[in-house]
């Protein structure tokens, strides 16, 4: 009973003040509510709504859960949370794009650096076979590509379409992006 008072507050508080006393809150308006949580990173929202039982690894329409969300939209605090709740840290959406590789996307330096230390496999692929290096690659985030690399994450690597990290640089016109990772496979083939 504590739990489900500590939930309507947090919704009557998360919810426009136009909301009617006395209104129900669908499943749907709940799970709309969590996903937000997560990508706002409201973490007494989402702790509310976990303890009434709402399941931490629900995913909204395309797929995505609360910790990608929470990841993509740079919410440290809310991945630790929910990594420490037991989150599956490394699990990917409806197109298999991981946490990791939304933050290639996105372009979260500290949140890369942060979810590596949870020690997913750097070269998980999505169902197109894209790595989070392809990605970081591909939008030109210099720093994550140098982290990625120093993970272990492949340069060689290739997609279903063929493309590699390099590859896909090169099809953006990124010449310092080639050049960095060419001067990466060197050491790495060096070693």
């Amino acid at each position: 009973m504590k739990y489900f008072l500590t939930i309507i507050c947090l919704l009557a508080s998360a919810l426009p003040m136009h909301a009617h006393s006395g209104e129900t809150y669908s499943s749907e308006k709940i799970s709309v509510l969590y996903f937000d949580a997560a990508r706002n990173g409201r973490v007494d929202i989402l702790h509310g709504l976990i303890k009434a039982g709402a399941p931490i690894e629900a995913r909204n329409q395309k797929g995505y859960t609360a910790f990608i969300l929470a990841a993509y939209n740079n919410q440290s605090e809310t991945v630790t949370y929910l990594a420490a709740k037991g989150a599956d840290i490394c699990a990917g959406d409806s197109k298999g794009n991981t946490a990791q590789m939304g933050v290639a996307f996105a372009g979260h330096e500290n949140m890369a650096r942060k979810l590596l230390e949870y020690k997913c496999a750097v070269d998980a692929v999505n169902n197109n076979g894209q790595t989070a290096l392809m990605m970081a690659a591909l939008f030109g985030r210099t720093k994550q590509v140098q982290l990625l690399v120093s993970r272990g994450a492949n340069i060689g690597k290739k997609d279903r379409l063929g493309n590699t990290a390099v590859s896909l640089a090169e099809q953006q016109g990124n010449h310092e992006m080639v050049a960095l990772l060419y001067s990466k496979t060197a050491r790495t083939s060096d070693q």
